[in-house]
């Protein structure tokens, strides 16, 4: 039996690449800036950004909050980060995120055709 390999996102790397250079830090300074310094180090920054390994989602989780964007942003391939990080629109997102959560709630997006 041989074990299924986790989906990469192809550009994952990339994207936390881009966050480090954005906030001009070193992979150490961004390993002590997400709070991680007993857990990483930059050893393994530098495989998450080549696209060698996955970070843990804990670290994933922090690197997003730091760069003001969702998770998704981060792991979907087909979306691109924002041009400025930290991002200043995601509470914007949030709250039209929320309306459409009540919608459904609501019964108001059930059923209908599209």
């Amino acid at each position: 039996m041989t074990r299924a390999s986790r989906l990469k996102p192809a550009r994952l790397g990339e994207k936390l690449r881009q966050i480090r250079i954005a906030f001009g830090l070193s992979q150490n300074e961004l390993i002590r800036r997400i709070g991680f310094t007993d857990e990483l180090i930059r050893e393994e920054i530098s495989a998450f950004e080549r696209g060698i390994r996955l970070p843990p989602y804990a670290v994933t989780l922090e690197l997003a909050r730091l760069s003001n964007v969702y998770v998704d942003a981060l792991i979907d391939d087909d979306l691109d980060l924002p041009k400025r990080i930290p991002a200043e629109k995601r509470a914007k997102v949030s709250s039209a995120l929320t309306h459409a959560r009540a919608l459904v709630k609501n019964n108001s997006l059930r059923g209908a055709s599209y």
